[in-house]
């Protein structure tokens, strides 16, 4: 079972010398992979109901400091060597596709191939609002958005045609590191998102899922996958659920997950931060290995 940190880039984790903390520790340790997710804008008093919390509220306050996540995750590539990297998620929607394929693959080639794009479609209206983007209609531009990040991963030139974004013979260079491949992951815990993982991407992050709701969320990719001809076991399924305990790995291996993500807030001095993941590992990894 592998274990992902899911713990930069908000509050204390948007600290830099935290982030360098965080991020040395955890590779240090044996953590494989560092998560980041992204909101770029949050309110006050938000119509919106959050999906990953059961009184449909994000716990995170509004005027808390939240960095860009590939930005946050080139700092930490920066600092490490090994450890793997992962938006968790990106609320593709919100951006231009051929900016993020750009990032992506810069991010890609930064971190010699450790890196991958986790996506989501976006649950605040406020926030579609305020970038200028359409909140409905949300889920068929990811899924355009994303064809047309890999038609620009892929090939050079590069022409794709589609309902929201168009462009011929253009080059956008570098090209991810593994054969102009960037592994993507779907977040989110409806089953449309598991129906889009086990369509489109290489794997599913399910975040703050119940445990007790893990097997029947993996039975429906399993079902997907099938109905698409793929085998599950060749996706990523990494969760983060809300209730684990270590005595639980077990169950989420019988599950076919293949990593934990374990989610959580850094203190905020760099020592502090250090002796903190030291713990998370002796708590996580000795169970987990």
């Amino acid at each position: 079972m592998r274990v992902g940190l899911h713990a930069l880039g908000i509050g204390d984790g948007a600290r830099p010398e935290v982030i360098r903390a965080v991020a040395a520790a955890a590779e240090a340790h044996g953590f494989d992979r560092l998560w980041c997710g992204e909101h770029v804008v949050l309110v006050d008093a938000p119509a919106s109901h959050y999906p990953y919390s059961p009184d449909g509220r994000i716990a995170v306050p509004p005027d808390t400091d939240w960095l860009d996540p590939l930005l946050a995750l080139s700092f930490a590539a920066a600092v490490t060597s090994r450890i793997e990297l992962a938006t968790g998620v990106l609320l593709l929607p919100e951006h231009n596709p051929v900016v993020v394929a750009k990032q992506a693959a810069t991010l890609d080639v930064l971190s010699a191939g450790r890196f991958s794009l986790g996506i989501g479609v976006g649950w605040s209206a406020e926030e579609f609002t305020a970038l200028g983007v359409p909140f409905d209609g949300r889920g068929r531009r990811t899924d355009e958005y994303l064809a047309a990040m890999r038609a620009l991963w892929s090939d050079d030139p590069a022409s794709f045609t589609g309902e929201f974004t168009r462009f011929d013979a253009i080059r956008v260079n570098p090209k991810p590191l593994r054969g102009g491949h960037l592994p993507v992951l779907v977040g989110g815990n409806s089953a449309t998102a598991l129906r889009r993982a086990a369509a489109l991407a290489d794997g599913w992050y399910g975040f703050n899922v119940p445990m007790a709701d893990v097997p029947a969320h993996v039975a429906v990719l399993a079902e997907e996958c099938a109905r698409h001809g793929r085998a599950i076991d060749g996706l990523t399924i990494a969760v983060a659920p809300r209730d684990a305990t270590p005595e639980h790995l077990a169950e989420l291996a019988a599950a076919s997950v293949t990593e934990l993500v374990v989610v959580a807030a850094p203190p905020p001095t760099p020592e502090e931060a250090t002796a903190w993941v030291g713990e998370l590992a002796r708590t996580w990894l000795r169970t987990a290995g």
